[in-house]
């Protein structure tokens, strides 16, 4: 949806009204829900293998952070904060919450490109979110948003 005027509350306005650090909202007008890496913005990637969102908070490099994540998400002292829980109807897209999801494929005016976007392999299902902040060492901040099996206590 795009951003919308006056009273009309939009996809964009919902996302601002997350306040923790990861939430779930209604998008569009089918009942679809979409997933909402709130608290700041933050360049996120996605580890399919830990089915987690990794954003960088503060590091030195990309292998830094990675390095980081994957410490924390396998630390059984890491303390999640629990989000919400999530029904996905299979593959997301990882983008900026300014970008209309319906302008993805969009070309910006003058050759400008299109919107950055990121696949996101997630199979369908019902997922339970879980997110944290946290500093890995003295230089390595990260945030992890984790998606679990809703089964799964």
């Amino acid at each position: 949806m795009v951003i919308g005027e006056g009273d009309v509350t939009d996809d964009y306005d919902r996302a601002c009204e997350v306040d923790d650090l990861a939430g779930v909202i209604a998008v569009g007008e089918e009942g679809a829900q979409g997933l909402v890496l709130a608290d700041e913005p933050a360049t996120t990637c996605y580890l399919p293998e830990h089915q987690a969102f990794v954003r960088w908070l503060g590091a030195d490099s990309e292998a830094d952070l990675i390095a980081a994540a994957k410490m924390v998400l396998t630390d059984p002292t890491t303390q999640w904060e629990e989000c919400a829980d999530w029904e996905t109807d299979g593959p997301a897209v990882l983008m900026d919450s300014v970008t209309a999801g319906a302008e993805l494929n969009v070309e910006y005016p003058n050759g400008g490109g299109l919107p950055e976007q990121a696949p996101v392999p997630i199979p369908t299902g019902r997922w339970r979110v879980r997110a944290v902040h946290t500093r890995a060492d003295e230089e390595t901040s990260v945030g992890l948003v984790q998606l679990l099996p809703w089964s799964q206590s």
